[in-house]
């Protein structure tokens, strides 16, 4: 009888535990957004979400967390704006290496311009030089000298990947409100606030990164 009773004790105290946990998650997470405010297909709306689930969406505080956030960090000696300006960044010609055949080309930003962009801005950055790389027929981006395909599922794809891992634990660890705010989301499968292809490299799946850097933190 003693036995069953600690067993329901225990139990109980599991649940309300569970329960106080679930409370802790703000409500706006998962706040209903009209349809008529979607921003575009390409959109997933954070009560989309499944159980389970938290969209990582730019309409609250969890928008950081995308690459688009401006999240300043440093990375290697060199602060960029956000994630997303060093992953542009690295479609622009090298001054520092005289190797680089894109030197040769005009673009519409240097580099020190990109690393200072975020959200849309950097992303259309990254637009116009992949119009004039694939004009020029290159098919490659540059990261401290080094040159590589980072589509090509191979060790391009896997070099490109490891930057943007290391960038995004620096922008965790370099923004305390950040990794705290990372900590809020325990138990939760993160999701992108946008569709994406489940054949692109995984260092597009950056919700995927930061679920490993909550667990490393906890563990």
């Amino acid at each position: 009888m003693k036995l069953n009773l600690v067993c329901v004790l225990i139990l109980f105290g599991l649940g309300l535990a569970q329960a106080s946990e679930k409370r802790d998650y703000p409500a706006h997470w998962w706040e209903k957004v009209p349809e008529s405010q979607r921003q575009g297909s390409w959109e997933i709306l954070p009560h989309e979400a499944k159980k389970g689930e938290l969209i990582l969406s730019k309409r609250n505080e969890l928008g950081q967390f995308s690459n688009f956030g401006h999240t300043p960090f440093i990375l290697d000696g060199v602060e960029y704006a956000s994630v997303e300006a060093l992953w542009q960044m690295m479609k622009y010609p090298d001054v520092y290496d005289l190797d680089d055949p894109r030197i040769k080309i005009d673009y519409p930003y240097s580099r020190l311009e990109v690393i200072e962009m975020f959200g849309f801005e950097a992303k259309k950055a990254g637009d116009l030089a992949n119009e004039i790389n694939k004009q020029h027929g290159f098919d490659f981006v540059s990261y401290q000298g080094h040159k590589f395909d980072y589509k090509d599922r191979g060790a391009g794809s896997e070099h490109h990947y490891q930057i943007i891992r290391k960038a995004l634990i620096a922008k965790v660890f370099q923004n305390n409100h950040l990794k705290q705010l990372l900590l809020k989301t325990k138990g939760l499968i993160l999701k992108p606030d946008h569709h994406q292809g489940e054949n692109r490299p995984k260092s597009y799946f950056y919700h995927e990164i930061l679920m490993d850097i909550r667990d490393n933190i906890l563990k």
